[in-house]
């Protein structure tokens, strides 16, 4: 399943269904040694989970490269590349899941988004997917979902910090030159929601038949976690995350 990069890295989440609990960790003693990806392996995969795996590399990109400038010039072009590829492809790829030069472009970007090359020497955020994760413990929906749910909530909750970058984005990846600052923010931010969109996945809370009511259990588990200092800059609090959630109803 070309998502997670796992062919290539050192990450893994235990999810216990008894305690409703989803938690990531990292290790090198789980980074392969080897790999071999084969595209012809992705052929039978069913749209809902290409779309899923879309969505997810997509997003481990941005928790890498949507923080704040350090100068990383080389890093930042490999992530927009590939940000600007599974753009590309991925509405091919649910059309024609079968042509092999789609899901070898698919599968090795995939790879690239969480082997460590654009993470190398950058701030990193990942607070999309560790609230994430809490929606798929206490709700089922699949991991991709509650990305595409939460992504652009954070970049809205998250602008002023991320300003600098998000303005990078919007021109390097969706092509805005034109507008204010705050409207080509807008812009790039609605851009990403309906590309998740235009690859099947749903990005409210309430097309998951998900309400307000459920909010607080959610904010309850990321404080029972410790997860309660996110982002890149840490400042992500219980009340910050309880605003990205209202904000993805």
């Amino acid at each position: 399943l070309p998502a997670t990069g796992s062919e290539m890295n050192a990450n893994s989440v235990i999810t216990r269904y008894e305690t409703h609990e989803k938690l990531a960790f990292s290790s090198p003693l789980v980074y392969p040694t080897f790999s071999i990806l084969d595209p012809t392996k992705a052929y039978t995969l069913p749209p809902r989970q290409l779309a899923n795996g879309v969505v997810d590399a997509f997003t481990h990109i941005m928790e890498q490269y949507l923080t704040y400038p350090v100068n990383a010039a080389v890093q930042d072009r490999f992530a927009e590349g590939l940000l600007q590829t599974l753009i590309e492809i991925g509405p091919s790829l649910l059309e024609t899941p079968d042509d092999y030069d789609l899901q070898a472009n698919f599968m090795w970007t995939a790879t690239l988004a969480l082997n460590g090359l654009i993470g190398a020497g950058v701030p990193q955020d990942w607070a999309t997917h560790m609230i994430g994760h809490e929606i798929t413990a206490l709700h089922g929906l699949d991991h991709a979902q509650t990305l595409a749910i939460l992504l652009p909530s954070v970049l809205h909750e998250q602008r002023a910090k991320k300003s600098d970058k998000l303005l990078q984005y919007a021109q390097r990846v969706w092509g805005l030159e034109d507008g204010s600052d705050d409207d080509r923010i807008n812009l790039a931010i609605t851009k990403t929601r309906d590309f998740f969109e235009r690859m099947g996945v749903k990005t409210h809370l309430t097309d998951y038949q998900i309400s307000a009511d459920a909010i607080p259990a959610m904010v309850q588990q990321l404080e029972q976690h410790g997860l309660t200092q996110l982002g890149e800059h840490n400042d992500i609090d219980l009340e910050k995350s309880q605003h990205i959630l209202q904000a993805s109803l």
